[in-house]
């Protein structure tokens, strides 16, 4: 062994207790119960004892319960003098039952304090206090010095033994982690990988389409603004300046859309103060912000620019206010106008072709909700989104 092996302690995924199922834990507190509950009946009911004396038994072995659950919680923290006391009073427990007549729970505290002190300390602060324990025992059986050498010998193997044990545990533990992280991060670039392609996809088709259209509609509306006015003329102009409108929201869109495949999309509050520039409009963002997911974060821009089309559609002219909320499990984004109360039937479709029904079926595929319709002032959309 080296000097790391006597002063290291056990890893913490050594220490902790893997996780079971239900049944198996509830066998296992069965086990230990009926094994504590037989212990104790057997210490009383044949000992001396009058009804106080068993009653202050119990209210000892209780506390020793408690103790050494105390016990385990410090030494997962690698708390080695809190440990340390614990240890030395469940050993001076063992040492006042063994004066009262409870000699076998006073044996069943020792050896458990030998066992648990080499499982679960440090090798250098655990022999001290194994000695302690296994030298008192050795003291109050009455059986010949070789039973108590193999005993005690039996004991100190069994508790390095379960320390190594524990280890190996640990260690396929951490294993296992951190092969469950490497296949997370490697599914993790084959995803990003092909939103990365998807996104060259749409980048050659449908953005260089609209970018062509948009070219084709600017030339048609300089050539219509050079035919002599009337009001054929200017309807064809109003259609094309309006086509030239939609195909230029749609690049934007698409452009936003490829951003977030890539994973390049900007911070959601600054794209909500973009989304209001030279609007009557109040951004307030509060909590502590973070990076959303690409779908937390798509979710709330899709609703903020649903719910604004709908305000410039049905209130124009209306003060905006806009709160962006970041609490410990979810965002959540307010939107509410100053307008008239409106029928929330209304806003079921709008201009873009996707209303705030939509965004509703949208948030609900994400485990959150949106609830939109009239207030005192005006019209408020209020979306929640888990992160």
């Amino acid at each position: 062994m080296n000097r790391g092996t006597w002063t290291s302690w056990p890893s913490r995924e050594a220490l902790r207790r893997e996780p079971s199922t239900r049944p198996r834990a509830a066998l296992r507190s069965f086990v230990w119960g009926a094994v504590l509950i037989g212990l104790l009946w057997k210490t009383f009911a044949d000992g001396p004892f009058a009804p106080w004396q068993i009653a202050v038994g119990l209210v000892g072995a209780a506390v020793c319960g408690v103790m050494a659950r105390a016990f385990f919680r410090t030494t997962l923290d690698h708390r080695l003098w809190a440990s340390l006391r614990l240890l030395l009073a469940l050993m001076a427990a063992a040492y006042g039952a063994e004066e009262a007549g409870a000699g076998a729970l006073a044996v069943l505290l020792w050896c458990g304090c030998a066992v648990t002190a080499l499982e679960r300390l440090p090798l250098c602060a655990a022999v001290p206090p194994t000695m302690v324990a296994l030298v008192a025992y050795a003291a109050v059986k009455s059986d010949g010095w070789l039973t108590t050498v193999v005993t005690t010998g039996g004991l100190c193997l069994g508790g390095y033994v379960l320390r190594l044990d524990a280890e190996a545990r640990g260690s396929a533990q951490r294993l296992l982690a951190q092969e469950r992280a490497a296949r997370a991060a490697e599914a993790g670039a084959a995803a990003l990988a092909e939103r990365s392609r998807i996104a060259r996809e749409i980048h050659d088709v449908l953005a260089h389409s609209l970018s062509a259209q948009m070219v084709h509609l600017e030339a048609a509306r300089l050539l219509i603004e050079r035919e002599p006015p009337g009001g054929f003329r200017d309807q064809v102009l109003e259609r094309v300046v309006a086509a030239r409108s939609m195909a230029q929201d749609g690049l934007a869109e698409t452009r936003q859309a490829l951003s977030a495949l890539r994973g390049e999309m900007t911070p959601v509050e600054e794209f909500l103060r973009q989304l209001v520039a030279g609007e009557p409009a109040e951004v307030l963002v509060t909590g502590e912000r973070r990076p959303l997911a690409a779908e937390a974060s798509q979710a709330v821009r899709r609703v903020a620019q649903e719910a604004l089309t709908n305000a410039r559609k049905h209130a124009p002219g209306a003060g905006l206010r806009i709160r962006l909320e970041y609490l410990p499990d979810a965002v959540v984004l307010e939107v509410r106008d100053s307008g008239g109360s409106r029928a929330a039937g209304g806003l079921a479709v709008s201009g873009s072709g996707y209303g705030l029904l939509g965004m509703r079926e949208r948030a609900e595929l994400l485990g959150g909700t949106l609830e939109a319709g009239p207030d005192e002032e005006g019209f408020v959309v209020n979306l929640r989104v888990p992160t």
